[in-house]
């Protein structure tokens, strides 16, 4: 059981390590702010698919539609919930806007989904586990790219930058090992549930944060658009041909 475990918080670590590279990325890169913009919305087309094309197709097939209203609710009151503490953390990051610092909350709550859903069996755990959580690394490189870009321009200092990048990997652990102990004996109404409630919380925060947050260095119409349409496509791509 234990070994079980241990590969399990490996392939759930993977998006997080996705995340990484891109913050390093960003820190290493000197960008025009409209770069942010395009990053930024490519990130939240790259959410608008997890959410579309992956995880409500599983709660659909699975809970019937009262259950994910329910649970959809919870998650966007759960977003209120993490707006007003980013507003309370805005002093701990140099008056921070608090859309700023919700723009992770975007990436967290997607890191969340991945290692929930591998810590209670889900399709990261068979046999293409490892291809899978490969997949949601890439993925996982322009979020982390935008959202660092995006604390840059807003001054938050470098440390606290890096801060934020290591607490998604005890985000994720915390997730997959939920998932593993908690849900994974659980049957797929209570699992299936609580992916709901991370898609109301993932919604809220994509279309009211990070989409306004990609808007502010006004980036031309085209680019943000292919951007956006650029992360859907690809996160779409790689769910259906890498998640058989």
């Amino acid at each position: 059981m234990l070994t079980d475990f241990l590969l399990v918080l490996l392939y759930a670590l993977l998006p997080a390590a996705g995340n990484l590279m891109g913050v390093a990325l960003a820190e290493r890169l000197h960008s025009p702010r409209w770069v942010i913009g395009a990053a930024l919305h490519g990130a939240a087309g790259i959410a608008i698919a997890l959410v579309a094309v992956d995880l409500m197709p599983r709660i659909l097939e699975t809970i019937p539609m009262w259950i994910i209203v329910i649970a959809f609710l919870f998650g966007a009151g759960f977003s209120l919930l993490l707006w007003q503490g980013a507003g309370a953390l805005r002093g701990q990051f140099g008056g921070t806007r608090t859309g700023a610092l919700m723009v992770y909350t975007v990436i967290g709550a997607d890191l969340f989904s991945d290692g929930l859903m591998t810590g209670a069996g889900s399709a990261v755990t068979s046999g293409l586990g490892l291809l899978i959580g490969l997949t949601q690394a890439v993925a996982n490189i322009p979020g982390g790219f935008a959202t660092t870009k995006n604390l840059q321009e807003n001054k938050v200092p470098r440390g606290r930058r890096w801060l934020l990048c290591f607490s998604m990997f005890l985000l994720v652990a915390a997730s997959a090992t939920i998932g593993f102990w908690l849900l994974g004996g659980q049957n797929d109404f209570v699992q299936h549930a609580a992916l709901a409630f991370i898609v109301g919380l993932l919604l809220l925060a994509t279309i009211e944060d990070m989409i306004p947050e990609g808007d502010r260095p006004q980036p031309s119409r085209w680019i943000s658009t292919l951007s956006f349409a650029g992360g859907f496509v690809g996160l779409s791509l790689a769910v259906a041909y890498l998640s058989l």
